[in-house]
């Protein structure tokens, strides 16, 4: 019998994973006025049909100025909770932990989807709620081009505290069984953290303690929200090349370890572009020095993302103690069955398990029959030669 470490269960409080592998959240920006529509749950449900241990949904933010686009998710009111329980449900019957991460896009809100050039959005009629949906930060400096936001109030900053909170007992109640907070990419909790955009001098500002403040009042109100046997996630992008870089987030992660925060998903960049290259080129696994720096110098358990794509590799990370899981993203879009197949190339025992039963029973019956079988996910294709 041989069990990779990729599929290793692993428990955090309460809550058992049966393997190492994470499907990210990923924006979709595909929702309506918040709500997640038939195409979430076609998106996360086959990632959990697909054997993943754990599956998240996209950034789901705590107010309506934290939209990013028009197709944002959010958990701003209770009656969103019926709708993302629909995907929290559909993830656990395929024996997949459900997840959510939790986050406000700050100056970075009201503007173009990716796909439609990314740029600030012009007004429109169509917005019925546009002077609702207003640029806020930690200062009032924006991107050269970009609209200014409007620094927030100390009062302000407080409520937003009791906003994250707010949603993460709306998460619980929709049933999600891990949290993370968002505090990555240039979003607002980064907008925050960053010297290079932070120019406060209150108690939001100025020194590294006072920048800290407001990610970790997030982080002591959500796990006050947050059940204690459910485990609580924190993005950081571990090195912005803008001043906030691998040691500052070493520090941080101890106080957030000390607040009840259990992994820290280490990404970078966002402040002044993506991706970041302090670690070198950008390749497979650019990101994983972060996890592996965050995991021994913060004694916190990481979890490693970045342009991990192949199952040896993953394994590989797991094996030498750089993380303790492997965040699965794009690659996930490629191959959503992307857990199969690593099982198969790692040589995991019963392999098929990983499905749900109608395709468990098919898959296995077929490889059965056909012992030579290749999958097309295992190589280029047959060179058919024609006949003479």
């Amino acid at each position: 019998m041989n069990t990779p470490l990729l599929f290793t269960p692993l428990k955090i409080r309460e809550i058992e994973f049966k393997n190492r592998i994470v499907i990210a959240p990923m924006h979709q920006y595909s929702g309506i006025k918040g709500y997640p529509t038939d195409w979430h749950l076609m998106s996360v449900g086959r990632y959990a049909a697909g054997g993943a241990g754990i599956v998240f949904v996209e950034s789901t933010k705590v107010e309506r100025r934290g939209c990013g686009t028009i197709g944002d998710l959010g958990l701003w009111d209770d009656d969103f909770i019926p709708h993302f329980k629909r995907l929290a449900d559909f993830i656990r019957s395929h024996d997949s932990v459900p997840a959510i991460q939790l986050g406000h896009s700050g100056r970075k809100a009201r503007r173009y989807r990716p796909w439609e050039g990314g740029k600030a959005l012009d007004r429109s009629p169509d917005i019925d709620d546009w002077d609702d949906w207003e640029l806020v930060s930690s200062t009032s400096d924006s991107d050269p081009g970009d609209p200014s936001p409007r620094a927030l109030s100390v009062d302000e900053v407080k409520t937003l505290v009791t906003r994250w909170g707010e949603a993460a007992a709306r998460a619980d109640q929709a049933g999600f069984d891990v949290l993370e907070i968002h505090g990555a990419h240039g979003y607002l909790i980064h907008q925050f953290l960053s010297p290079h955009v932070n120019r406060r001098n209150d108690m939001y500002g100025g020194s590294e303690e006072n920048r800290m403040r407001f990610a970790i009042e997030i982080a002591e109100e959500v796990r006050s929200k947050w059940p204690v046997n459910k485990p609580l996630f924190v993005r950081l992008s571990v090195e912005d090349d803008a001043g906030w870089g691998p040691d500052e987030n070493v520090r941080l992660s101890r106080v957030l370890k000390s607040k009840g925060v259990d992994v820290i998903d280490c990404s970078s960049g966002g402040i002044r572009g993506a991706p970041v290259v302090s670690a070198g080129p950008v390749g497979y696994g650019y990101q994983v020095p972060y996890a592996e720096k965050l995991k021994k110098e913060a004694l916190i358990q990481t979890m490693a993302v970045g342009l991990i794509v192949h199952a040896d590799q993953a394994e590989e990370i797991l094996q030498n103690g750089r993380a303790d899981l492997i965040a699965i993203a794009r690659e996930a879009m490629q191959n959503p069955n992307w857990a199969l197949d690593a099982a198969q190339k790692l040589n995991a025992s019963a392999p098929y398990a990983l499905m749900p039963s109608p395709y468990e029973y098919w898959l296995e019956k077929r490889a059965k029959q056909v012992e030579t079988l290749i999958p097309s996910t295992h190589t280029e294709g047959i060179n058919i030669r024609p006949s003479d």
